[in-house]
């Protein structure tokens, strides 16, 4: 094969043949077909389909798959740039096929087609953005956070009357530090931090705040308010969450996979969090959407109602119908789904976690971020299981018709992540890695 039949076959519909090599897996990536690569980078066998399998992961922020692949090819997990390390895994591969003939002229070809991944073109789309300024430099944007979602976004002081309440810690703290610090980007935050959870993604949309943050994950439904009005929308993804669950260290096997909840298990939960619906759906509590399954009691501050199977009775991550606001206790209708306990609407998932600490919850859902600190703060007291195999991001909300600054975060958020190459275990690894890209910003 020499670079001119690999380039042609860019326009094909199938790459040229390789071997046996892990070659066509990133061949199908540069089209987009990232199913088609995941496939055939696992039917080749390790450790060079794994090495791929692990790397498109890396490109999909799956980080937790990533680590498997990883360690499964026992390759250790890249701390390179995305293109540095195809180029490294691509000039691996090459190496099978050296026999062939030909080798330097195929690594010439992988860089063009890795161009916008290794920076052999003339421009490099992963440089930094040009120093274009988001405000005009005179306007300071109200930020808004919640204040107990540690370690993402969390107050210094959980009390709402002191002072500390309104200073920023955490991933997106610094992530926000970060943009300001960026040469010419024209941004400065007075940042004030939230107490309650509920709506807080559409409180970009009124008077008091220019951007909400604190672990939101993007939702569409959340960009809406109650009238089905869009209002607010979402920058960049910055962060990925998945759900999980945190146990007591004993109940680790007996608790491993969401199909072990039964109607004897108390499992905690936020209200109007993914971490919620997403306990909802995958033990069949909920339908797809959002709809409670006949036969569920639903234990309310005042009163109790049973749901009926219909659309009157639902809960999502955005919300839910207005006859199950103040829900505190779900008790299932059969015995293979698990009660629900609904704590934390004043001092967020902390009344949660000693809830768990104390037994009165045998497991607490939300996202695997938070509950893996949890579980290393406890010192092995917790642990986390049945870890969700779907990927949800986080960012900020801005008031929909701010499009142009909207536009502008974005570019920012995207450069200082990498694309989201750059997220939360870089960053608990070394917490100035976004001041280091914003240092590096052009003037």
């Amino acid at each position: 094969m020499d670079l001119t039949s690999f380039r042609d076959s860019l326009a094909q519909e199938a790459p040229p043949a390789a071997d046996g090599s892990a070659l066509p897996a990133p061949w199908f990536g540069t089209q987009a077909q990232w199913d088609r690569a995941h496939e055939l980078s696992q039917q080749t066998p390790d450790p060079d389909g794994g090495w791929v399998h692990a790397s498109l992961h890396r490109v999909e922020s799956d980080e937790g798959n990533a680590g498997y692949w990883y360690r499964r090819t026992g390759k250790p997990r890249s701390k390179a740039g995305f293109a540095e390390e195809w180029h490294e895994i691509v000039v691996a591969l090459l190496e099978t096929l050296q026999a062939h003939g030909g080798l330097m002229r195929f690594v010439l070809s992988i860089c063009a087609v890795f161009a916008t991944l290794t920076g052999c073109a003339d421009q490099d789309p992963l440089a930094p953005p040009a120093a274009t300024a988001c405000t005009d430099g005179g306007r300071v944007l109200n930020v808004g956070f919640y204040a107990f979602f540690a370690p993402v976004s969390y107050s210094a002081d959980s009390d709402p009357n002191s002072t500390e309440f309104n200073s920023h810690l955490g991933y997106e703290a610094d992530l926000l530090t970060a943009l300001e610090a960026m040469e010419g980007a024209g941004l400065a935050f007075s940042r004030r931090g939230i107490a309650l959870w509920p709506d807080i993604w559409l409180q970009s949309a009124g008077p008091e705040f220019d951007l909400v943050g604190g672990g939101i994950t993007i939702l569409d439904a959340r960009t809406r308010d109650a009238t089905d009005k869009k209002v607010v929308t979402f920058t960049s993804g910055h962060i990925v969450f998945r759900q999980s669950l945190l146990v007591r260290a004993e109940d680790a096997e007996r608790l491993s996979s969401y199909d072990h909840l039964t109607s004897a298990v108390r499992v905690g939960a936020l209200a109007a969090t993914t971490g919620e619906a997403r306990l909802l759906a995958l033990t069949g509590l909920v339908d797809a959407n959002g709809v409670l399954a006949a036969g569920v009691r639903v234990v309310k501050e005042e009163d109790t109602v049973v749901a009926d199977g219909g659309a009157d009775y639902f809960i999502t991550a955005a919300g839910a119908s207005p006859n199950l606001e103040g829900r505190r206790h779900l008790y299932p209708p059969g015995d293979t789904m698990p009660q629900v306990i609904y704590l934390g609407d004043e001092t967020g998932e902390m009344e949660l976690l000693e809830a768990l600490d104390a037994g009165m919850i045998d497991a607490l859902a939300r996202g695997e971020i938070g509950n893996r600190d949890a579980a290393h703060a406890s010192g092995g007291a917790f642990v986390v299981t049945a870890l969700d195999t779907e990927v949800e991001y986080g960012g900020f909300t801005l008031a929909v018709e701010d499009t142009a600054l909207a536009s502008c975060l974005d570019a920012k958020i995207n450069y200082l992540t990498d694309d989201r190459h750059i997220g939360y275990g870089e960053w608990r690894e070394d917490p100035l890695v976004f001041m280091h890209r914003a240092q590096a910003s052009p003037p």
